[in-house]
Order: structure tokens, then sequence, then C-alpha cells
């Protein structure tokens, strides 16, 4: 994959859903929680006065809302702002 986001973007792949609850439950589709875990697959070079503090491997946590959704080449990632970015794991 050839992708480079601009600025101070970064596209992440987020973790996959839970499939099971902490007392073994099965969770259905439809009452999974949107993922706030990912890993950094590629980074900006940042703005002019800030450069971008996550590097391509980092796992990173989000906001649950944070980013837009794309898809490149059948897979599902996020492009966000590096301020989106609540925390490196």
């Amino acid at each position: 994959m050839k992708i480079q986001p601009l600025a101070d973007r970064v596209l992440v792949q987020a973790a996959a859903a839970e499939e099971k609850s902490a007392g073994g439950i099965y969770i259905p589709d439809t009452a999974k929680e949107k993922p706030q875990k990912g890993t950094v697959i590629a980074a900006g070079p940042g703005k002019k006065d800030e450069p971008v503090t996550v590097k391509p491997g980092d796992t990173i946590l989000f906001g649950k809302y944070a980013g837009t959704e794309i898809q490149i080449e059948g897979k599902d990632y996020l492009i966000m702002r590096e301020s989106d970015i609540l925390a490196i794991v």
C-alpha cells in the first residue's frame, strides 16, 4: 500500500471488536462497540512548528468518534488528526 497522509494526519488500522464479554458471553454484531484502539500504519510529516510524535507500528488509543472511515484495497482504516489521539500504549 502506498499512501502518505498529509500534515498532521495519521492512518490507523482499528483493532477488531471484542467477540466475547469478560464473562464468556458472545456479543452479537449489533451490540459490538466501536473499537478505540488501533495501530498506526502511516503518519504525515506534521505541521510547520509541530512534528508528528507517533510513528508507524505504534499502538494508540483514540476517541470513540475520532477520524474518518476509509477503505483501501478492501481493508477498513481510519484517518484522523494527531490531536484526536489520546495516548500511545
